[in-house]
């Protein structure tokens, strides 16, 4: 029994070390951003107390209409690495621009949420719970930020070998190529699910 389960872990190691770096960067980048989100929503939800309440208060429109907008760039996102492995470079291509594009949009409602929060007497400076919600989605927002900026070097790249029947051949016979679309969407999903827990536990102190 011993001997199987230490083959196991020979086996798993095995597999760890074979993972090509940037999958492995991506991987422990969303373990840490899980592990800071995670402390934070944990001090969040410790500083909710009667004197320090957000239940009087109404959540953000613009956090609903955002959080629609994030759903839909996980289904969009979702057909980015089935359309490369079809071969097909204009859908992969319309699939990645919609998924940034919506992520875009998300971040225009996050700035409108900001400003409802301030216009509703929510500031950084006030209730502890009350600078939570700036940090959290502030935080998240700028990890977003990095995965469209990387989305859209993707995009130009796609764009620039899309007339060039040479340049898409060697895009589509090149397994890094698909491994970066890969890594896109693990991280973008991730992002995806790091919101709606956020926004569920906003929707739980309201």
């Amino acid at each position: 029994m011993s001997l199987s389960k230490e083959r196991e872990q020979t086996h798993w190691f095995k597999k760890i070390e074979q993972l090509h770096p940037y999958r492995m960067l991506i991987y422990l980048a969303m373990i840490s951003s899980g592990l800071v989100f995670l402390f934070l929503a944990t001090a969040f939800v410790l500083s909710q107390s009667a004197a320090n309440s957000l239940g009087q208060y109404q959540i953000p429109k613009s956090f609903i209409i955002s959080s629609f907008m994030i759903i839909g760039s996980a289904f969009v996102s979702a057909d980015i690495v089935p359309s490369f492995l079809a071969n097909n470079l204009i859908k992969t291509k319309r699939n990645l621009g919609y998924t940034l594009l919506l992520g875009i949009f998300f971040t225009f409602f996050q700035f409108k949420g900001w400003q409802e929060l301030a216009a509703s007497g929510i500031d950084f400076t006030g209730l502890p719970s009350g600078s939570f919600l700036y940090l959290l989605s502030g935080i998240h927002l700028f990890h977003l930020a990095g995965a469209i900026i990387y989305g859209l070097i993707l995009l130009l790249l796609l764009h620039n070998s899309e007339k060039d029947q040479v340049k898409s051949l060697v895009i589509l016979t090149n397994p890094y190529e698909k491994m970066r679309l890969e890594l896109f969407s693990i991280y973008w999903k991730f992002m995806d699910i790091v919101w709606l827990i956020l926004f569920g536990l906003f929707l739980w102190v309201f």
